[in-house]
């Protein structure tokens, strides 16, 4: 699935309110993401910034606005949200809201890194080629 990229002003804003280490900026689905502990708290998709949050945290933030974060119909997030526009036109409340989603993500038991599955000569898929018998 292709997605269109987020508006260079959501970049931007979501940049200036990164907080530094431990946090480790990546992309996720092709969008800016940030993670600590291997676990993401907060990100672009699309046109929205989306945090990662308690639940009661999310339902403060969204009696503000918010929306449970969907990045597919009926395919909800459960800890995410979408940021309101009326926390994104502020950088300090916005600031305010990341650092509360940094220390939920701060909490959970770090992601393991997965391992890759070697590979061996025999796993890789044979391809035919017309008019060869093998």
């Amino acid at each position: 699935m292709k997605f269109n990229k987020a508006p260079p002003q959501m970049v931007e804003t979501f940049a200036a309110v990164v907080p530094g280490p431990p946090v480790v900026q990546r992309p996720m689905f092709g969008y800016p993401s940030v993670c600590v502990n291997g676990n993401m708290f907060a990100g672009l998709f699309k046109d929205s910034m989306i945090l990662r949050l308690p639940e009661d945290l999310r339902a403060e933030l969204i009696a503000v606005g918010a929306e449970p974060f969907a990045p597919m119909p009926g395919r909800v997030m459960r800890e995410y949200v979408t940021v309101p526009e009326s926390i994104l036109s502020n950088r300090a409340k916005l600031a305010a809201w990341i650092a509360k989603s940094q220390e939920f993500a701060e909490a959970l038991p770090p992601k393991e890194k997965r391992k890759r599955a070697a590979k061996t000569a025999g796993s890789r898929k044979k391809i035919r080629q017309p008019g060869k018998n093998t």
